[in-house]
């Protein structure tokens, strides 16, 4: 991750797959050309680089020139496109090969179509890097694409934010989620996991998202998701992992401008870990960190009895049934442990003392993230 003046950019394409997009282009080209010598023209400020190590690797006699135009404010293509410097020299009946940077809205090529119109030119071809099919929307022919990219903000190997980028070697891409802080909360049952829930929730400005919560909400309201998972378990079979992490992926895009999520409940299993890992990424964020509340067993046994006693819950008033509970969260604990801790991810802390106790030693590990 990087960040320029005051966006975040995550990587996105590597320098050495940059260089095999070039390479690749630079053969096709070289084979369409055969014996021609061509007149590669780069769009100033963003192919430099593009140019520079195209006609390097160029395998024939070429000759390059630049014009230089000027479209991007910010992070936005403006329809209102500057030529700041012209071409120079006489084009009349030669090949002409446009290397671009990147195409998106094409109101720059369109400029390009524009100035070339009364240069006589015997051809005039378009070769781009980077192309953003979604946000295309001219009509001109684009004769050698490099790569194709979804339309997000890109910087690196020529490409600016605000003048900044254009040096890195490789391709970042803007991450829109900005600054999101999303932790796992774990702990066995009687731990105390949704009272400290409430607590950090409110300090951090968190949206406290309870599997169970989104569970009862979905088939209460009859969702289709809601309704898919109820047929599960009418059957007495377990849920799939992708009907769970649709509901959280839409509970996560309901509050698309929080801070950071706090997941209660999810996930149980190494599979709905990296469906989770997954679906933040999609979100272009990602899990900070699982904080696991340590408690010892006999404590956790009697806390759970005594809420037995005014909660109406059977599993919290067998002792057997809750020695079992607490059997099972360690055994698929052990396993998550694990998953994040090889991540440097994994937080324990002690769930033992008073509730304001407790919440000021979790402070202290979010502080640190």
């Amino acid at each position: 991750m990087i960040k320029l003046h005051d966006l975040y950019f995550k990587p996105f394409i590597s320098e050495q797959e940059v260089d095999d997009i070039v390479q690749r282009m630079v053969d096709e080209i070289a084979i369409d050309l055969q014996d021609e010598v061509p007149v590669f023209v780069g769009i100033l400020n963003g192919s430099f680089m593009f140019v520079s190590d195209f006609v390097k690797k160029y395998p024939k006699p070429c000759e390059v020139t630049f014009i230089k135009l000027a479209s991007y404010e910010g992070l936005k293509s403006t329809e209102d496109i500057h030529r700041l410097i012209g071409l120079t020299q006489d084009l009349s009946g030669r090949k002409v090969i446009i290397l671009e940077d990147i195409i998106d809205s094409g109101n720059t090529l369109e400029e390009v179509h524009r100035i070339f119109e009364n240069e006589g030119v015997d051809e005039l071809k378009i070769a781009t890097l980077f192309y953003k099919p979604e946000a295309y929307k001219k009509d001109y022919k684009l004769h050698y694409i490099g790569k194709e990219i979804p339309n997000k903000f890109i910087v690196g190997y020529g490409l600016d934010y605000n003048g900044l980028g254009r040096d890195l070697p490789e391709i970042y891409q803007l991450k829109t989620t900005q600054h999101m802080t999303n932790l796992v909360l774990f702990g066995p049952p009687g731990a105390g996991k949704g009272t400290q829930a409430n607590f950090l929730k409110e300090t951090y400005n968190l949206v406290h998202i309870s599997t169970g919560d989104v569970f009862r909400y979905n088939i209460k309201n009859e969702t289709a998701l809601g309704m898919l998972a109820k047929s599960y378990m009418d059957k007495g079979e377990l849920v799939p992992d992708q009907v769970t992490i649709d509901m959280l992926s839409a509970e996560v895009e309901k509050n698309a401008g929080a801070n950071g999520f706090i997941f209660d409940g999810f996930p149980r299993t190494n599979a709905q870990a990296k469906a989770l890992d997954n679906l933040m990424e999609n979100k272009d964020s990602q899990i900070n960190a699982m904080i696991a509340l340590e408690v010892d067993d006999e404590v956790l046994v009697e806390r759970l009895l005594e809420r037995g006693k005014t909660s109406g819950r059977k599993d919290d008033a067998d002792e057997s049934i809750i020695r079992n509970r607490i059997t099972e969260y360690y055994n698929k604990t052990a396993i998550l442990k694990e998953y994040y801790a090889t991540q440097n991810k994994y937080y324990g802390v002690d769930g033992v003392g008073s509730i304001s106790d407790i919440t000021e030693r979790l402070k202290v590990v979010i502080n640190t993230l």
